[in-house]
Order: structure tokens, then sequence, then C-alpha cells
């Protein structure tokens, strides 16, 4: 009986100091233990011929599923993670043509700009650039599937930057 409650005590200690200096791991992601906040600053959308609203709506969008996705807790003021940026192309391009210049297909492309802050060290800040882009039939018209496809190319985007942001605890 003495082993047992030895091995307890020895494991409960483990658990003890393991978590009050390491990250708190969720799935495949990694969030510093002293991190409790995130905010998300606007997105500007610098990005001719793009809807109006882009940039409100990726934040959004990112904002939901961190939310979602992580025990951090969305505050305006003093956040502990913050990202902010700006919605920098949004281009429709011509992708296999065919004979008599006709295309077959288009391709939507969104590239956004990222600024990651991190109030308890700033060695860990960074900036950079993400991009997706989508194919679809050229006979659609772009109107017609735009919405689906924007939310398409922000959820890999949304990922992409999740990943840099809480995958490398």
């Amino acid at each position: 009986m003495k082993t047992i409650s030895y091995i307890f005590k020895l494991s409960f200690l483990f658990i003890v100091c393991t978590a009050a200096t390491c990250s708190v791991k969720l799935g495949d992601i990694n969030i510093p233990a002293t991190a409790n906040t995130f905010y998300i600053g606007q997105f500007s959308n610098n990005a001719d011929n793009s809807p109006p609203e882009l940039g409100i709506d990726f934040a959004e969008s990112f904002r939901d599923k961190i939310r979602r996705e992580t025990r951090l807790v969305y505050a305006e003021t003093n956040p502990d993670i913050e990202f902010e940026g700006a919605i920098q192309d949004f281009r429709v391009t011509a992708v296999a043509p065919q004979p008599g210049e006709i295309t077959q297909f288009s391709r939507l492309t969104i590239r956004i700009k990222v600024d990651y802050f991190d109030a308890e060290d700033e060695e860990l800040n960074w900036n950079q650039t993400f991009s997706h882009e989508i194919e679809f039939p050229s006979d659609q018209n772009l109107l017609d599937v735009q919405e689906d496809l924007i939310s398409q190319i922000f959820e890999q985007i949304s990922q992409d930057i999740f990943q840099k942001a809480f995958g490398k605890w």
C-alpha cells in the first residue's frame, strides 16, 4: 500500500511541476500557459476589385476559429496574443487556356498579410503573408460562386495562420 501511495505522490508531483513550467497542449496545438486572451484587430482591405467587407469578414472568421479551437478568451484590452493585418490581393486569373483562347478554369487567389504579437515574449512576434487559391469552371460567374470560394480560402488561410501561431511552442 505504501508503494502505491508513493507512486501516486510522485506522479502527482510530476504532473504539477510539468504543468507549472510548460505550455498547454490541445490536440496539435500548443499555447503558452501564460496566454489567456487574444485579440484580432481590423484587417484592412488593400486589394483592388475585392468585396469591400473582405477584411471584416476574414477577421470575424479567424476570431471564430480561435474561439472554437483554443481555450483563449477574446479581449480587446491588454491581450496576451494579438493578430492584425491586411488583405493584400484578391485576384481572378485564367487557367488552362484552350485553343482559340478560351479558358477552362478561372482561379481566385487571396493573399493576406498577418502581424502576430505576443505580449509575453516579443521574440515570438512575426509577420508573414499567407495566400491560397481555388480554381472554378470559367463558365461560372464569379458572383455566383464567390461567397463559397472566399469561405474555403479563408478556412485554409486561417488554418495556416493558426498553425504558424500555435503549432510551434
